[in-house]
């Protein structure tokens, strides 16, 4: 997998696949929250990236990133709640 938007290929800790699985999430709507989603960075290399997705009841999904040689994915969440 290679993102778009960080121009970096994309690394799923065995934690995002296993949260992945529990919350029906492939890799395609992964890619989709990543490089179409919104994002908030908690510093320079480390940060959210969020999606509605209309067809689903457990939004807001999210990612947690880390931006390296290689995106690293560590978890992905759902009914995340952005916080102003």
């Amino acid at each position: 997998m290679l993102s778009l938007r960080f121009n970096r290929p994309v690394a799923l800790t065995q934690h995002a696949v296993l949260r992945m699985a529990e919350r029906q999430m492939d890799e395609a709507l992964l890619m989709h929250l990543i490089d179409n989603g919104g994002t908030r960075y908690s510093d320079v290399s480390h940060l959210w990236a969020w999606l509605h997705v209309p067809d689903r009841e457990d939004n807001l999904l999210c990612a947690v990133l880390v931006l390296e040689d290689v995106l690293v994915v560590k978890t992905v969440m759902h009914r995340w709640e952005l916080v102003q």
